[in-house]
């Protein structure tokens, strides 16, 4: 009787201790549900004048999660360029629900770029709403690129072709315009902050001659407000001269 107490005792003891284990073992695997998602690092922009956008914008990371809209409102040295998408400079041409609609790649220049077009020439830009459609438009390519990866030449939303030399923060757009800072986040775009206003007139020869560029048609007519006429055709590419 005794050996058979003693058997069964130290079954009871080995399967406590069995037991007792188990929530150990349990407890060496992670709850995938309970692991964090890993967040991917907002890169920083890139350019010479990258220093001074973090200063003003001290909270720029916080950029990459809001709409393109809001992000181009944010930035202080583009208003210009803000006012002339937003329907601020004409209540006839807002392609800011547009872009919210992106991915976009979206070149704004700076203020003293437009300060430095000819004198009455943004003027005349803004009172003819196809004229700052179609310059709205040729800002803009459909597109999510760092700045390593931006360069090349591809239609913009207006038609013509814009094109984009270099890297990081050496980047030149139609050989004449040059990167301020480059590659900053909205959640559906980048930007680049550019230091010349870039001119349909001035774009480069079509890769492809032959090809047509369906993106400027079925965007021009449907994404301005409903008071814009489409774009000037391709063919009549200059700006407004000034009145």
């Amino acid at each position: 009787m005794k050996t058979r107490a003693s058997k069964a005792l130290g079954a009871a003891a080995g399967i406590a201790a069995i037991v007792a284990s188990l929530p150990l073992a349990i407890n060496a695997y992670a709850d995938p549900a309970q692991e964090p998602t890993p967040v991917a690092p907002i890169p920083d922009p890139q350019g010479p004048g990258c220093d001074a956008f973090k200063t003003a914008l001290p909270n720029w990371k916080g950029l990459a999660d809001q709409q393109i809209g809001t992000v181009l409102a944010s930035i202080p040295n583009i208003s210009t360029f803000n006012s002339l998408i937003s329907g601020q400079a004409n209540p006839a041409v807002n392609i800011v629900p547009v872009l919210d609609n992106g991915p976009y790649v979206v070149f704004a220049p700076t203020n003293d770029a437009f300060a430095a077009l000819e004198p009455g020439q943004l003027d005349a830009i803004k009172a003819d709403p196809a004229a700052l459609a179609k310059l709205d438009y040729y800002h803009v390519f459909l597109g999510l690129l760092g700045p390593d990866d931006v360069h090349g030449q591809r239609p913009s939303q207006e038609g013509t072709e814009v094109k984009v030399t270099g890297k990081g923060g050496d980047l030149k757009f139609n050989d004449t315009a040059k990167v301020v800072c480059g590659g900053i986040q909205a959640n559906n775009a980048r930007i680049y902050i550019i230091d010349s206003v870039l001119d349909p007139a001035q774009g480069p020869e079509p890769i492809n001659p032959g090809a047509t560029t369906s993106t400027s048609a079925t965007t021009t007519t449907t994404t301005t407000s409903a008071q814009t006429p489409p774009p000037a055709p391709p063919g009549d590419q200059h700006m407004p001269a000034a009145g």
